[in-house]
């Protein structure tokens, strides 16, 4: 069995990914990683080429600006690194550049790849999520986080990125998948109150139109992450070994009020109802669970 791992980043060092971290924390389940490097203003060059690896494999990308809208530049990028994905790969480990996996499911994950390597109509591996919010020891624990998403595929390069490259489709329908026990943690809110605002004003281009970017650039110097959420739980597990040396660099600290719940009505009766059955009412699914 051959795995390969694929990622894009552009401008990583200006909007502080921990794109290392989540390269360095899938290079033990793959057997070759494909780094697409976008027209970057900084060194995300050097910052790759950082890490030692004769898994990489760095390829450079020019990113359409015609394509911002929704966010359609992501999937353009995402589909244009899968293509350089060995053909005698069986699977395609896709990670973004705010996504870590901690080392214990590197087994479950490898388990399931092999176990469902014949299995041609399973078409991707459905991952869980853990979404930080604000510093490392708060996570998001509502419907307004995505709890589940596909980050391995069959090498089949009719499959193709959809949207804004959250998920995959093949020839225009969800992917048929089975759901694996490991999780995918996703440190994109994690930042101190100004770098979040400035990533949020670096990366707004690609989902805003001129007018709506220009405001939101003329807007605060600051994110407020407390007026930014609906319910945040506390994180009481362990971080991802690669993640420990960014953690410990952190240099900013959020407090927040966990006892706040601001939902409707809905969504408050769809919340306790999943914190009790741990099902998630009427959600939308962009894959579809083989049984």
């Amino acid at each position: 069995m051959k795995i390969s791992g694929f990622i894009i980043i552009r401008n990583a060092v200006i909007n502080d990914y921990p794109v290392t971290e989540a390269i360095r924390s899938v290079l033990p389940m793959v057997d070759e990683m494909i780094v697409s490097i976008g027209d970057s203003e900084d060194d995300t060059s050097g910052l790759i080429q950082s890490i030692s690896s004769d898994k990489i494999r760095i390829v450079h990308s020019v990113w359409d600006p015609a394509l911002r809208k929704g966010g359609a530049v992501l999937a353009a990028e995402t589909d244009k690194a899968f293509a350089h994905i060995s053909p005698d790969s069986d699977w395609a480990f896709y990670i973004q550049a705010d996504e870590v996996v901690h080392e214990k499911y590197h087994s479950v994950i490898l388990e399931a790849a092999r176990k469902y390597k014949d299995q041609k109509e399973v078409e991707g591996l459905l991952f869980k999520y853990t979404h930080f919010y604000g510093t490392y020891n708060y996570v998001g624990d509502s419907r307004k986080w995505y709890n589940r998403e596909i980050r391995l595929i069959r090498n089949d390069k009719s499959i193709h990125s959809y949207k804004d490259a959250q998920g995959f489709r093949k020839d225009g329908r969800k992917l048929n998948v089975k759901l694996i026990d490991a999780y995918i943690y996703h440190y994109g809110w994690v930042k101190s109150p100004k770098q979040m605002l400035q990533k949020q004003k670096n990366l707004g281009k690609f989902w805003r139109s001129d007018e709506e970017w220009q405001q939101f650039l003329s807007e605060s110097d600051f994110w407020d992450f407390s007026n930014e959420f609906d319910s945040l739980a506390k994180f009481t597990e362990t971080h991802p070994a690669v993640m420990h040396d960014r953690i410990k660099k952190q240099n900013w600290n959020i407090e927040m009020d966990i006892s706040r719940k601001r939902f409707s009505f809905k969504n408050r009766l769809l919340y306790y109802i999943e914190k009790a059955t741990g099902k998630r009412l009427f959600d939308y699914k962009n894959y579809k669970i083989l049984k």
